[in-house]
Protein backbone atom coordinates (compact mmCIF):
# COMPACT_ATOMS: atom_id res chain seq x y z
CA UNK A 1 0.00 0.00 0.00
CA UNK A 2 1.62 3.37 -1.06
CA UNK A 3 1.90 6.62 1.21
CA UNK A 4 -1.49 8.39 0.15
CA UNK A 5 -3.43 5.54 0.28
CA UNK A 6 -2.59 4.68 4.02
CA UNK A 7 -2.71 8.26 4.87
CA UNK A 8 -6.57 8.47 3.37
CA UNK A 9 -8.16 5.88 5.60
CA UNK A 10 -6.42 6.85 8.76
CA UNK A 11 -8.18 8.91 11.32
CA UNK A 12 -7.58 11.28 13.68
CA UNK A 13 -8.42 11.97 17.63
CA UNK A 14 -8.37 14.30 20.34
CA UNK A 15 -7.33 13.32 23.84
CA UNK A 16 -7.75 15.56 26.26
CA UNK A 17 -5.49 15.50 29.78
CA UNK A 18 -2.74 14.35 28.55
CA UNK A 19 -0.74 17.84 27.93
CA UNK A 20 -2.29 21.68 28.92
CA UNK A 21 -4.22 20.82 25.10
CA UNK A 22 -6.16 18.88 23.54
CA UNK A 23 -2.95 15.55 21.69
CA UNK A 24 -4.11 14.61 18.28
CA UNK A 25 -3.21 11.18 17.29
CA UNK A 26 -3.60 9.51 13.96
CA UNK A 27 -4.46 5.93 13.47
CA UNK A 28 -5.83 3.04 11.01
CA UNK A 29 -9.25 1.18 12.43
CA UNK A 30 -10.25 -1.84 9.95
CA UNK A 31 -11.77 -5.05 10.74
CA UNK A 32 -13.89 -6.51 13.01
CA UNK A 33 -13.73 -8.82 16.27
CA UNK A 34 -11.37 -8.61 19.30
CA UNK A 35 -9.12 -5.72 19.11
CA UNK A 36 -5.45 -6.18 18.18
CA UNK A 37 -3.39 -2.69 18.59
CA UNK A 38 -0.32 -2.18 16.73
CA UNK A 39 2.53 0.06 18.09
CA UNK A 40 5.47 0.65 15.97
CA UNK A 41 8.93 2.03 17.03
CA UNK A 42 11.90 4.72 16.60
CA UNK A 43 12.17 6.05 14.07
CA UNK A 44 9.53 4.57 11.87
CA UNK A 45 5.64 5.06 12.18
CA UNK A 46 2.28 2.94 11.82
CA UNK A 47 3.30 2.71 8.20
CA UNK A 48 5.63 -0.03 9.39
CA UNK A 49 2.59 -2.11 9.47
CA UNK A 50 1.24 -1.63 5.98
CA UNK A 51 1.59 -5.14 4.71
CA UNK A 52 -0.08 -7.02 7.25
CA UNK A 53 -2.90 -4.68 8.96
CA UNK A 54 -5.07 -5.93 6.44
CA UNK A 55 -4.29 -9.71 6.73
CA UNK A 56 -4.89 -9.08 10.40
CA UNK A 57 -7.97 -7.59 9.85
CA UNK A 58 -9.60 -10.33 7.95
CA UNK A 59 -9.63 -12.01 11.68
CA UNK A 60 -9.61 -9.08 14.14
CA UNK A 61 -10.11 -5.38 14.55
CA UNK A 62 -6.83 -3.94 13.72
CA UNK A 63 -5.88 -0.60 15.31
CA UNK A 64 -2.47 0.67 14.60
CA UNK A 65 -1.80 4.36 15.61
CA UNK A 66 1.15 6.91 15.32
CA UNK A 67 2.79 7.20 18.54
CA UNK A 68 2.98 11.61 20.06
CA UNK A 69 5.13 12.64 17.99
CA UNK A 70 5.31 10.44 15.28
CA UNK A 71 4.29 9.85 11.66
CA UNK A 72 1.09 12.03 11.35
CA UNK A 73 0.38 12.37 15.04
CA UNK A 74 0.79 15.41 16.85
CA UNK A 75 4.63 16.95 16.20
CA UNK A 76 4.43 20.19 18.72
CA UNK A 77 7.09 20.68 21.46
CA UNK A 78 4.45 20.41 23.66
CA UNK A 79 4.93 16.68 25.50
CA UNK A 80 7.09 14.93 26.46
CA UNK A 81 7.95 11.31 23.98
CA UNK A 82 9.51 8.88 26.55
CA UNK A 83 7.88 5.67 26.63
CA UNK A 84 6.23 5.92 29.81
CA UNK A 85 4.38 8.64 28.17
CA UNK A 86 3.28 7.19 25.61
CA UNK A 87 2.16 4.46 27.82
CA UNK A 88 -0.23 7.35 29.41
CA UNK A 89 -1.31 8.33 25.44
CA UNK A 90 -2.36 4.59 24.77
CA UNK A 91 -4.03 4.08 28.12
CA UNK A 92 -6.09 7.34 26.54
CA UNK A 93 -6.64 6.29 23.24
CA UNK A 94 -7.97 2.86 24.25
CA UNK A 95 -10.33 4.75 26.91
CA UNK A 96 -11.72 7.42 24.29
CA UNK A 97 -12.35 4.66 21.85
CA UNK A 98 -14.15 2.48 24.89
CA UNK A 99 -12.16 -0.45 24.13
CA UNK A 100 -11.05 -1.99 27.86
CA UNK A 101 -8.48 -4.44 26.52
CA UNK A 102 -6.59 -5.53 23.67
CA UNK A 103 -4.02 -8.06 22.08
CA UNK A 104 -0.73 -5.54 21.62
CA UNK A 105 1.27 -6.22 18.70
CA UNK A 106 4.44 -4.28 19.56
CA UNK A 107 8.11 -3.28 17.88
CA UNK A 108 11.41 -1.44 19.19
CA UNK A 109 10.26 0.76 21.42
CA UNK A 110 6.15 -0.12 20.78
CA UNK A 111 7.50 -3.23 22.90
CA UNK A 112 8.62 -1.19 25.97
CA UNK A 113 5.16 0.33 26.05
CA UNK A 114 3.21 -2.74 25.55
CA UNK A 115 6.05 -3.84 28.77
CA UNK A 116 5.20 -1.28 31.03
CA UNK A 117 1.25 -1.26 30.20
CA UNK A 118 0.97 -4.91 30.53
CA UNK A 119 2.35 -4.03 34.12
CA UNK A 120 0.70 -1.32 35.57
CA UNK A 121 -2.51 -2.32 33.90
CA UNK A 122 -2.37 -6.09 33.32
CA UNK A 123 -6.23 -5.92 32.52
CA UNK A 124 -5.40 -3.80 29.54
CA UNK A 125 -3.35 -5.95 28.19
CA UNK A 126 -4.54 -9.22 26.71
CA UNK A 127 -1.96 -10.85 25.35
CA UNK A 128 1.49 -9.56 23.51
CA UNK A 129 3.37 -10.00 20.36
CA UNK A 130 6.74 -8.18 20.73
CA UNK A 131 9.11 -8.02 17.45
CA UNK A 132 12.38 -7.11 18.61
CA UNK A 133 11.22 -5.21 21.33
CA UNK A 134 13.50 -3.03 23.43
CA UNK A 135 13.75 -4.54 27.20
CA UNK A 136 16.60 -4.68 29.71
CA UNK A 137 19.30 -2.38 28.61
CA UNK A 138 18.96 -2.99 25.30
CA UNK A 139 18.53 0.52 24.27
CA UNK A 140 18.88 3.05 22.90
CA UNK A 141 21.29 2.07 20.08
CA UNK A 142 24.03 4.57 19.76
CA UNK A 143 22.34 5.64 16.22
CA UNK A 144 19.46 6.97 18.11
CA UNK A 145 21.76 8.70 20.92
CA UNK A 146 23.80 10.31 18.29
CA UNK A 147 20.56 11.66 16.36
CA UNK A 148 18.94 12.38 19.70
CA UNK A 149 21.54 15.67 20.07
CA UNK A 150 19.55 18.91 19.88
CA UNK A 151 21.96 20.20 17.09
CA UNK A 152 20.48 17.92 14.45
CA UNK A 153 16.75 19.50 14.66
CA UNK A 154 18.86 21.38 11.94
CA UNK A 155 19.22 18.50 9.40
CA UNK A 156 17.45 19.13 6.20
CA UNK A 157 15.29 16.46 4.48
CA UNK A 158 18.15 15.18 2.53
CA UNK A 159 20.27 14.65 5.37
CA UNK A 160 16.96 12.47 7.28
CA UNK A 161 16.83 10.52 3.22
CA UNK A 162 20.27 9.58 3.83
CA UNK A 163 19.89 8.53 7.64
CA UNK A 164 16.62 6.81 6.57
CA UNK A 165 18.46 4.96 3.82
CA UNK A 166 21.27 3.55 6.25
CA UNK A 167 19.02 2.41 9.05
CA UNK A 168 17.34 0.75 5.56
CA UNK A 169 20.36 -0.91 4.26
CA UNK A 170 20.73 -2.42 8.51
CA UNK A 171 17.05 -3.26 9.42
CA UNK A 172 16.24 -5.10 6.28
CA UNK A 173 17.99 -8.58 5.77
CA UNK A 174 16.06 -9.22 2.00
CA UNK A 175 16.98 -6.78 -0.65
CA UNK A 176 13.50 -7.41 -2.15
CA UNK A 177 12.01 -5.78 0.67
CA UNK A 178 13.60 -2.58 0.50
CA UNK A 179 10.95 -1.04 -1.93
CA UNK A 180 10.42 2.39 -2.97
CA UNK A 181 6.95 2.37 -2.02
CA UNK A 182 8.76 1.50 1.62
CA UNK A 183 10.96 4.03 1.41
CA UNK A 184 8.46 6.68 0.89
CA UNK A 185 6.37 5.52 3.28
CA UNK A 186 8.45 5.87 6.21
CA UNK A 187 10.53 8.75 5.08
CA UNK A 188 7.50 10.50 4.34
CA UNK A 189 6.24 12.24 7.73
CA UNK A 190 10.01 13.87 8.19
CA UNK A 191 11.07 15.95 5.66
CA UNK A 192 9.35 18.95 6.63
CA UNK A 193 11.14 21.03 9.25
CA UNK A 194 8.21 20.08 11.91
CA UNK A 195 8.78 16.53 11.25
CA UNK A 196 12.58 16.70 11.40
CA UNK A 197 12.45 18.44 14.97
CA UNK A 198 9.84 15.74 16.08
CA UNK A 199 12.26 12.82 14.51
CA UNK A 200 15.40 14.23 16.89
CA UNK A 201 12.61 14.77 20.17
CA UNK A 202 11.83 11.49 19.81
CA UNK A 203 15.17 10.29 19.43
CA UNK A 204 16.34 12.39 22.76
CA UNK A 205 13.39 10.84 24.68
CA UNK A 206 14.43 7.23 25.02
CA UNK A 207 15.95 6.07 28.62
CA UNK A 208 16.40 2.74 29.26
CA UNK A 209 15.18 3.10 32.70
CA UNK A 210 11.82 2.75 31.82
CA UNK A 211 12.69 -0.69 31.28
CA UNK A 212 15.46 -1.74 33.61
CA UNK A 213 12.91 -0.72 36.10
CA UNK A 214 10.52 -3.93 35.09
CA UNK A 215 13.32 -6.43 34.89
CA UNK A 216 12.27 -7.86 38.32
CA UNK A 217 8.47 -7.94 37.61
CA UNK A 218 8.84 -9.55 34.12
CA UNK A 219 7.84 -12.79 35.88
CA UNK A 220 4.92 -11.54 37.22
CA UNK A 221 3.32 -10.36 33.73
CA UNK A 222 1.05 -13.60 33.37
CA UNK A 223 -0.17 -12.03 29.71
CA UNK A 224 0.50 -14.82 26.93
CA UNK A 225 3.44 -13.18 24.94
CA UNK A 226 4.97 -14.27 21.78
CA UNK A 227 8.71 -13.18 21.13
CA UNK A 228 8.50 -12.79 17.01
CA UNK A 229 12.10 -11.99 16.63
CA UNK A 230 14.45 -11.26 13.25
CA UNK A 231 17.52 -13.30 13.93
CA UNK A 232 19.91 -11.29 12.01
CA UNK A 233 19.26 -7.93 13.85
CA UNK A 234 22.38 -6.08 15.64
CA UNK A 235 19.97 -3.22 16.92
CA UNK A 236 18.10 -5.53 18.98
CA UNK A 237 19.82 -9.08 19.29
CA UNK A 238 18.11 -12.11 19.37
CA UNK A 239 19.92 -12.65 22.78
CA UNK A 240 17.07 -10.65 24.54
CA UNK A 241 14.67 -12.51 23.18
CA UNK A 242 16.43 -15.71 24.85
CA UNK A 243 16.19 -13.94 27.70
CA UNK A 244 12.56 -12.96 27.35
CA UNK A 245 11.24 -15.77 27.33
CA UNK A 246 12.78 -16.90 30.33
CA UNK A 247 11.46 -14.83 32.03
CA UNK A 248 8.28 -13.88 31.21
CA UNK A 249 6.33 -16.85 32.26
CA UNK A 250 3.88 -17.47 29.43
CA UNK A 251 6.82 -16.42 26.69
CA UNK A 252 7.55 -18.46 23.33
CA UNK A 253 10.08 -17.52 21.32
CA UNK A 254 9.60 -17.52 17.22
CA UNK A 255 12.87 -16.88 15.22
CA UNK A 256 12.72 -15.51 11.74
CA UNK A 257 15.61 -16.51 10.06
CA UNK A 258 16.89 -14.15 7.11
CA UNK A 259 15.18 -11.56 8.94
CA UNK A 260 16.14 -8.14 10.68
CA UNK A 261 14.78 -5.42 12.49
CA UNK A 262 12.04 -4.62 10.34
CA UNK A 263 10.19 -7.94 10.60
CA UNK A 264 6.74 -6.59 9.40
CA UNK A 265 8.32 -5.46 6.49
CA UNK A 266 11.38 -7.91 6.10
CA UNK A 267 8.63 -10.93 6.51
CA UNK A 268 5.15 -9.90 6.55
CA UNK A 269 3.38 -13.04 5.93
CA UNK A 270 5.50 -15.10 8.35
CA UNK A 271 4.86 -12.45 10.54
CA UNK A 272 1.04 -12.41 10.15
CA UNK A 273 0.84 -16.75 10.37
CA UNK A 274 2.50 -16.71 13.60
CA UNK A 275 0.85 -14.08 15.01
CA UNK A 276 -2.54 -15.37 14.05
CA UNK A 277 -1.62 -18.84 15.27
CA UNK A 278 -0.57 -17.54 18.67
CA UNK A 279 -3.35 -15.27 19.06
CA UNK A 280 -6.12 -18.42 18.23
CA UNK A 281 -4.06 -20.32 20.73
CA UNK A 282 -4.09 -17.21 23.33
CA UNK A 283 -7.26 -16.65 22.80
CA UNK A 284 -8.75 -20.35 23.12
CA UNK A 285 -6.96 -20.58 26.19
CA UNK A 286 -8.04 -17.55 27.75
CA UNK A 287 -11.93 -18.69 26.68
CA UNK A 288 -11.56 -22.57 28.43
CA UNK A 289 -9.88 -20.87 31.38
Amino acid sequence: MDLQTFRNRQQTVSLDGLIDDSLTLAYTDVGEGEPLLLLHGIPTWSYLFHEIIDPLAEHYRVIAIDMAGYGYSDRRDRFDRSIEFQADVVERFLAQLNIPSAHFIAHDIGGGVALILADRSPETVRSMVLSNSVAYDSWPIDEMLELGHPRNAKMSPEDIKQLLEESFQVGLSRPERLTDEFREGITGPYLDREGIVSMVRNASSLNTNHTTRLTERLNQMPQPTLLLWGVDDNWQPISTAEKLVKDIPNAQLHAVKNCSHWVPQDAPEEFVDSTLDFLSKATSNTTND
